[in-house]
């Protein structure tokens, strides 16, 4: 497979070869665009496209010269970099490929799907998870044709900001900030909880069991990995990342051995579950009304579950080369949502009753702290008489907990740094060190990880689970301004005439795919609190005005944002015509080019190990 660029005057910059031994054997298409000459050529088995330069025709019928400075007004704002605001592109694909998976795999997994198999029963949840899965595949493939045409630093943020409205841009980046600087210090609360669960059990409350110790430890081992830039980040993520793969793969084996009798202390189950008590579990009322809102309170839990693997749109301005980095992580994730969650899922319903009285434990636990007692994974364990087993998913949740903290820093701090690059915060915020670490942004995100000091009082992490619950529903209203996003990206691309061949990723779903994932996402976060009218069975409350303050108040805050920046800014929504997409691409192009060209040179001095061959082709098709 080869790579080979060439400029509109003809110049051939250089041809490159993943293998060194078919050096010669070039492979190149050059189309002809409204910007002038297209280069569509491959690399690593990927097309890498090279879009515009000369003069980009516009609907009117005039030509806006590539490098005039007349264009397209983006909120009276250039899409500039200079040296005090620069990123580096030190993130490999490797790191990206394993970092979009491990975003998706955390405690929703391993906890969360207790409460869903015990209030809606086996079968729902597997419908649901496979829905939202859909749901989940439809955005990134959205996210993946947008980021792979313009990997821009500023992610998705400025992808709503320059396709649909300065107002959505500006909302979307407070959103998912918010967001981050609230799940950093819960996962760092709940990485102590984790290890006390060590202490407990050993009934040990001497001075070394002090959750404040370890808030500490945690918080400054993220904070340094952050600060040494990206690279030391992505590395770290990359070896966590693919613990995580490991954990979910002894799990599956684990689940499916005690599925078929591998357990000596009881028979295979099979599918004895799904006949008694059955495969779907009545939630708030009997029959079948009962069973298909078992079957709608699995959406929400699964949502939670999926949430965080958007956010390969926030590396892509980190990437060394996003073209490649960005397809090859959104293809994945189909297969990986089938085989992490509708497997696992799968084998959950099989191995644990949705009416165990240990399951019902191990649920009530999961209100008060994130430990091993809190999960249904334990709770067949326990049924099957395997010990050993809760210590083991301990440790597993310490390190998911641990990336997770590490990772929302990441993209609390990458968050701040969009909204300044965009204009829509202090530009302090922008600012980068020589690592290209954006350090006044990770001094403040680093600040508020401090509230995770609170989990000396135990008591407390159930309030804060509850403002969690709260911020929650952004991260639907992320894959919303995704979609939302998408769909004027289509609509502006066709009015602008650049066809689907000149990208180096289509959603297979199309535009009329994010309509229908825009509207199913629409509906979740409609009918999210619905049972927030019903009877509480403790409190005897017959409106749970509480919960759905929690449910609702996140729309009326995003919605909020949206209104108060028209209303200030006074910004309206782009036509086909007008939004830009092709500010800073040239850019772009150029550094790609850079960078294949620096790694045919690498490669042809340093060909790639077996090692690295066999695992390109075996485990690097999947992770």
């Amino acid at each position: 497979m080869a790579y080979k660029t060439q400029f509109d005057d003809g110049l051939e910059l250089a041809q490159y070869h993943t293998n060194i031994d078919d050096y010669d054997d070039g492979k190149q298409t050059v189309l002809q665009s409204p910007g002038g000459k297209s280069v569509i050529s491959e690399y690593g088995g990927m097309e890498v496209h090279q879009y515009g330069g000369g003069t980009r025709t516009i609907s009117t019928g005039s030509s806006i010269p590539e490098d005039s400075s007349e264009k397209l007004p983006i909120n009276s704002r250039k899409y500039e970099e200079n040296s005090r605001s620069r990123l580096r592109r030190d993130l490999k694909t490797r790191q990206i490929s394993m970092i979009a998976i491990g975003g998706a795999l955390g405690t929703g997994l391993l906890i969360n799907t207790g409460p869903s198999l015990a209030q809606s029963g086996p079968v729902s949840m597997i419908i649901g998870y496979t829905l939202v899965g859909v749901l989940c595949y439809a955005v990134m493939a959205a996210l993946g044709e947008m980021a792979s045409w313009l990997p821009i630093a500023s992610g998705f943020t400025g992808f709503a900001n320059r396709f649909v409205d300065p107002a959505l841009g500006f909302a979307v980046g407070w959103n998912y900030w918010f967001k981050y600087i609230i799940n950093t210090p819960n996962n760092l609360i709940a990485s102590t909880l984790v290890i006390r669960f060590w202490f407990d059990k050993a009934g040990y409350e001497g001075p070394a069991s002090n959750a404040a110790l370890y808030v500490a430890a945690i918080l400054v081992a993220v904070i340094a990995i952050n600060l040494f830039g990206v690279g030391i980040f992505g590395e770290f993520e990359f070896v966590l990342s693919s613990l995580k793969v490991l954990i979910m793969l002894g799990l599956i084996f684990f689940m499916f051995i005690l599925a078929v009798g591998g357990s000596s202390s009881i028979s295979a189950p099979g599918f004895k579950y799904y006949v008694n008590p059955g495969a779907f579990a009545p939630f708030l009322a009997s029959g079948g009304a009962g069973r298909f809102l078992g079957f709608w309170n699995v959406l929400s839990s699964a949502v939670f579950s999926f949430d965080g693997a958007e956010l390969v749109g926030v590396t892509v301005g980190e990437a060394q080369n996003p073209r490649q980095a960005v397809p090859r992580a959104v293809k994945l994730t189909f297969f990986r949502i089938v085989f992490f969650y509708i497997v696992l899922v799968f084998l959950l319903g099989l191995n644990v009753p949705y009416n165990s009285p240990l399951l019902l434990s191990a649920n009530s636990e999961s209100g008060k702290t994130v430990s091993a007692n809190a999960s249904p994974f334990v709770v067949a364990a326990n049924i099957a008489g395997v010990s050993l087993i809760p210590d083991i998913i301990n440790g597993c949740l310490l390190i998911f907990t641990f990336s997770a903290a590490n990772t929302d820093l990441y993209i609390a701090t990458r968050s701040l740094y969009s909204l300044a690059v965009e204009g829509n915060a202090p530009s302090l915020f922008a600012r980068t060190s020589d690592r290209g670490v954006p350090l006044y942004a990770l001094g403040v995100c680093s600040s508020f990880s401090l509230i995770a000091f609170i989990s000396v009082d135990v008591g407390s992490f159930e309030t804060f689970r509850y403002f969690v619950s709260l911020v929650t529903i952004f991260g639907l209203l992320t894959w919303i301004a995704i979609l939302l996003s998408h769909i004027c990206f289509v609509r502006a691309r066709r009015a602008q005439v650049v066809p689907d061949t000149a990208l180096a990723y289509v959603s297979p779903f199309g535009i009329n795919g994010s309509f229908c994932a825009l509207a199913f996402a629409i509906i979740i976060l409609i009918f999210n609190g619905f049972a927030d009218f019903t009877s509480d069975p403790i409190t005897g409350e017959r409106f749970q005005w509480r919960k759905f303050i929690v449910h609702y108040i996140g729309v009326v805050i995003f919605c909020a944002m949206i209104a108060g920046y028209k209303i200030v800014v006074k910004t309206k929504v782009w036509s086909a015509q007008q939004a830009d997409i092709f500010e800073g691409k040239q850019k772009i192009d150029d550094d790609e080019a850079e960078f294949l060209a620096a790694e045919a040179v690498r490669l042809r001095d340093s060909p790639e190990s077996k090692w690295k061959k066999w695992y390109r082709a075996t485990l690097g098709n999947f992770f």
